[in-house]
This record gives C-alpha cells, sequence and structure tokens, in this order.
C-alpha cells in the first residue's frame, strides 16, 4: 500500500537525485511529515561520495541546489521546512551498497512482514549469501532477508561509540 508520504517521497527523489549526484553527494533519503498537523517537513539526508564527513557547508549546497528545484517543480504545493543533514552514526541503511559498506557492524532491521513471529531484528551484518540475501547474525540465529523484504534498517551506533570512546582514552 502506497500512503500519500510514500509518493510524495518519490517524487521528490526523482527530481532532486541526479542534481545530488551532480554535486558529488549520495542521497541517502528523503523523509515528508507533518503535513496533516500543520508542521510540514522535508527531511533530505545526504553523504558525499567520497566517504568523508559531511559538513555543515555540504549541507548548505545542498539545500540551496534541493530548495531551488522544488520551488520550480513544486511537488508539495504547500508551506514546509526543508532540513538538510547527514546519516548520522545511527544511519539508515537504504542501499544494498549500505549493507555492503558496513558489513560487519551492528544493525536494527524492521522486516515489512513477520518472520518467526518478528519483525524487528538486531545483530551483526555478516555479508550476503549466496542468493543475494542480506545476512544478519543475532543472538537467536543468523537470518538472511531479500533486500525487498526489509522496511528500514539502520546501523545501531553502540558499538561506534564504545570504539570513539576507547580512542579517546
Amino acid at each position: 500500500m502506497c500512503t500519500g508520504y510514500n509518493v510524495v517521497e518519490s517524487r521528490i527523489s526523482q527530481i532532486i537525485e541526479g542534481a545530488v549526484t551532480d554535486l558529488g553527494y549520495h542521497l541517502v533519503r528523503v523523509q515528508f511529515s507533518g503535513a496533516k498537523s500543520g508542521r510540514a517537513q522535508l527531511q533530505i539526508m545526504a553523504e558525499p561520495v567520497e566517504q568523508r564527513e559531511m559538513t555543515v557547508e555540504d549541507c548548505e549546497t545542498v539545500s540551496r541546489h534541493v530548495a531551488a528545484l522544488l520551488d520550480v517543480e513544486d511537488p508539495i504545493g504547500d508551506a514546509y521546512v526543508l532540513e538538510v543533514s547527514s546519516p548520522g552514526l545511527d544511519r539508515p541503511l537504504t542501499r544494498i551498497e549500505d549493507y555492503e559498506r558496513f558489513n560487519g557492524e551492528l544493525a536494527k532491521i524492521t522486516l515489512r512482514l513477520m518472520l518467526d513471529g518478528r519483525r524487528r531484528f538486531n545483530g551483526r551484518l555478516a555479508g550476503f549469501d549466496e542468493a543475494g540475501k542480506i545476512i544478519l547474525e543475532t543472538s537467536f540465529g543468523r537470518f538472511a532477508f531479500a533486500f525487498d523484504e526489509i522496511d528500514s534498517a539502520r546501523i545501531d551506533p553502540a558499538e561506534i561509540f564504545a570504539r570513539e570512546s576507547a580512542r579517546q582514552n
């Protein structure tokens, strides 16, 4: 089932993805929320292609270009707040490439449908099986998910925080 937000998000992605790529960034996620409450917000997550930290200047660059494109195309129609940000430590995993890049990290995955009586799984990303399914090693065992079975996924930053803390001490 496609919600109104999904249609808007998909349309916005189509409008801006090429320009964001041309600027040297990956479009990580487009999220539109709050329209029904009168406080509509459009969040664009992007990251530099060369896998460096996203700076405030990077966010400003993406914001200026995205705002100009959306002003012309006007896919929302009503007033909204545009927010451009980096994915952060608990970044969403939105592309197959993300699962490759973050192999070995802890992740939280929510499936579209139940599997073994659950939709939510926490564990360590462990590559891909021979069928190309994403492997997650959990305390309940090893699970394999097709990319299109995943509703949402994000890095669990607990280990990243621990590594950073150990590095500083």
